[in-house]
């Protein structure tokens, strides 16, 4: 395909202009099924924490692009290049890498037992608006594409632009979700990590010299993870999310007579594999939709569900230390709630949580993060920086119970009291 006559440009509060210049860019970014991505949020359920963190997979989506360009220019700057066709299988899989995300998708990924990358292959390679234009580019340039956001393809300098530890990927969800959650835990030094950037024998490394502003991002990770990503309020919505869902499921499984139509709800989780229009005519807004017709359902735990993601009715969180005794307490906590017709399977959630702020692989692993030396040593960042030493293969653990603290009972009260070791005010 031709250069577009006339670049088209999106106005981004983070990365100011963002221009396509390639006709195949343009064209696929008015597809349906990118056009979707409109309506999927970022950040799922966050917006409860965070009430401006409304942003979408779409704006998302244009932000890795950009930055992936940017990345193309600055490697061929230092002498590294890429033929016409490699150029824009970047490009492609940059822009595409998130198109098969569902609504608050890993809660709908979990009721749904699917995972959002085998989606998002499945539109590259299945009968799409999508497929259709990849292909038309070149044959099988949809496998291409798919290959590089799976990390199967052959050139793992290409792949490493998309998915490693320093991608566009995380470079612009750090920037764009900290911003739009008016959070300062993201703020990175893109273009200084930009400028660092190099490649020795077919891998991406980084000028020792810049090693600060890797520092820096690695710690705006770890904060944007305990912060934001990993907030108990946002994993109590997720988790609210996923049991409205579950309940949907089970309620079709068992044959309840719904009062509105779910006849797409049915072919979602009835199929052995969804079939993917079906799976694309779920957004958000149709989740939301839904929720408020399930207001007037006769189910008590359907209608209770609704209600609570509609109206913000969290769970509540209690944090507490693992061990054999915890352990034993959950399960008799589980019990109890059955007997005092509080499901569990719709009320308890037993959240166990491990987040790393970098994980160590070794030189030789595609994973690191390798820093060169001014007389070509290579060095991994942990072995360079004493800071990021400190961190390596130390991560933070959470372990938290979520459940609605307003219909315990006594019995479950002192249950929950002997797990957390201290008094509850309900």
């Amino acid at each position: 395909m031709e250069p577009l006559q006339d670049e088209k440009v999106f106005q981004d509060p983070i990365h100011g202009f963002i221009k396509v210049t390639d006709t195949l860019i343009w064209k696929l970014i008015q597809t349906t099924e990118f056009q979707r991505l409109r309506r999927i949020k970022q950040l799922g359920g966050t917006h409860i924490v965070y009430p401006t963190a409304e942003h979408s997979r779409f704006s998302h989506s244009l932000g890795v692009y950009f930055i992936v360009r940017q990345m193309i220019t600055a490697l061929e700057k230092r002498g590294t290049t890429f033929d016409g066709s490699e150029r824009l299988l970047i490009l492609c899989a940059a822009l595409l890498h998130d198109v098969g995300h569902g609504p608050y998708s890993h809660s709908f990924e979990t009721v749904l037992g699917c995972d959002h990358e085998d989606f998002t292959r499945r539109i590259l390679l299945e009968d799409t608006q999508i497929n259709h234009l990849l292909e038309q580019y070149e044959s099988g340039f949809a496998q291409k594409v798919s290959d590089v956001i799976a990390k199967t393809y052959a050139n793992k300098l290409i792949v490493s632009l998309i998915s490693s530890q320093v991608d566009a990927d995380r470079l612009d969800y750090l920037l764009r979700d900290a911003y739009f959650t008016g959070t300062p835990y993201g703020e990175i030094d893109l273009e200084r990590i930009l400028r660092i950037m190099r490649v020795e024998n077919g891998r991406i490394v980084f000028k020792y010299s810049g090693i600060h502003a890797l520092e820096g991002y690695l710690f705006s990770r770890y904060q944007m993870y305990w912060q934001v990503y990993l907030h108990d309020c946002s994993r109590s919505f997720n988790f609210l999310i996923k049991s409205l869902l579950s309940r949907v499921k089970a309620l079709i499984e068992a044959g309840y007579e719904f009062k509105c139509d779910i006849s797409s709800f049915k072919e979602l989780f009835a199929a052995q594999k969804v079939d993917i229009k079906t799976y694309l005519r779920f957004d958000d807004g149709v989740i939301t939709t839904f929720a408020g017709f399930f207001l007037s359902e006769s189910d008590e735990i359907l209608k209770d569900l609704a209600d609570r993601f509609l109206n913000r009715g969290l769970f509540d969180e209690l944090e507490y230390l693992p061990s054999k005794e915890a352990d034993q307490l959950i399960s008799q906590l589980t019990h109890q709630m059955s007997v005092a017709c509080i499901n569990p399977e719709f009320y308890l959630f037993d959240d166990h949580y491990e987040q790393a702020t970098y994980d160590y692989y070794g030189v030789a692993s595609e994973e690191a993060i390798d820093l060169i030396k001014p007389d070509g040593s290579i060095y991994e960042i942990s072995e360079a920086s004493n800071i990021i030493s400190g961190i390596v293969n130390a991560p933070k653990q959470k372990n938290t119970l979520f459940l609605p603290l307003n219909r315990m009972n006594k019995e479950t009260v002192e249950t929950l009291e002997q797990l957390i070791g201290r008094k509850i005010d309900v």
